[in-house]
């Protein structure tokens, strides 16, 4: 893929997402923040998928920009194919899907991330939610009791295999020691916040040398600590839309939003960077899940 067409799809994205959180001016949060629903995570009306990394933050915030309540979207076409159709005047979201090439295909620019042996082709999709079509009536959203879904987030946290140290007052990540501590359950407001905050700091953790590897150096106001925030904040909202636990927002909020933004106006790569690492995070989450269960069987 060309660099000036890979720019364009960094920038379109980014711009839209920018656009988004300016709109809501004060109003606006994290579009990870929600309320536990089903329809939480974006999917696709004629795979069945849910969107992966970036595109998962791009439609939570153009949903959130306007109002849409379901997370079904897809493209002009796909939409028709459902016996659906998008209003006219509707506007669409972007949606960047990434193919992997074999290197000794020819490109027009070298997209590699390791030296040559993988190149990465982008090419960006027009998609619109549900609320923008008619002809179409969304299936009622299986939601577990809450009870189940509060059983089931302990469950996925602990297979994590993340060393938990519970009690004090304050809930971090200890690199030199690979452990996690967490205030005890009564501490917190809900049980919603506390599993938030567990999933958050063994978000961290999952950054690890051992595991993923990402760069934890970053003291407080440095650029790696805000990119391991932004990245260990998005996955948080991913894996607690999975477990269909209500994420809330952060104490320091507005503080958060404003250096959000910053950050998407000084690089329109940043959004796509902390999105890619958090769906590894996320992806290497689930993983743990099943080899879990292979060694209890």
């Amino acid at each position: 893929m060309a660099a000036q067409d890979r720019a364009d799809v960094y920038t379109r994205v980014t711009a839209e997402i920018i656009a988004a959180i300016e709109q809501g001016a004060g109003e606006w949060h994290a579009p990870w923040f929600h309320n536990g629903t089903s329809a939480a995570r974006p999917t696709n009306i004629s795979s069945g998928k849910r969107y992966r990394g970036i595109n998962t933050v791009a439609l939570w915030v153009a949903a959130m920009a306007v109002g849409h309540g379901d997370g079904l979207w897809g493209t002009y076409r796909q939409w028709q194919e459902a016996g659906a159709q998008v209003r006219k005047g509707e506007r669409s979201t972007t949606v960047v899907l990434w193919k992997q090439i074999a290197s000794s295909e020819p490109t027009n620019d070298d997209d590699s991330d390791d030296g040559g042996h993988r190149r990465m082709f982008a090419r960006a999709f027009s998609v619109f939610n549900v609320a923008q079509v008619d002809g179409y009536e969304c299936p009622p959203a299986d939601t577990l009791p809450e009870s189940e879904r509060l059983t089931h987030a302990e469950a996925f946290i602990t297979n994590l295999g993340i060393k938990t140290v519970f009690g004090g007052s304050e809930a971090y990540y200890l690199p030199s020691s690979d452990t996690v501590f967490m205030p005890d359950f009564a501490s917190f407001g809900d049980a919603a916040s506390f599993y938030g905050t567990w999933t958050h700091e063994s978000g961290h953790a999952s950054g690890s040398k051992h595991r993923l590897d990402r760069d934890l150096s970053g003291r407080f106001g440095s650029a790696a600590y805000a990119a391991e925030e932004c990245c260990v904040e998005i996955l948080s909202g991913l894996i607690l839309a999975d477990l269909g636990i209500a994420h809330h927002p952060r104490a320091d909020h507005a503080a958060y939003i404003a250096s959000w933004i910053k950050v998407l106006k000084d690089d329109a790569r940043a959004i796509f960077t902390a999105a890619s690492k958090a769906q590894q995070a996320a992806d290497w989450m689930h993983a743990q899940q099943s080899a879990r269960h292979e060694q209890a069987a």
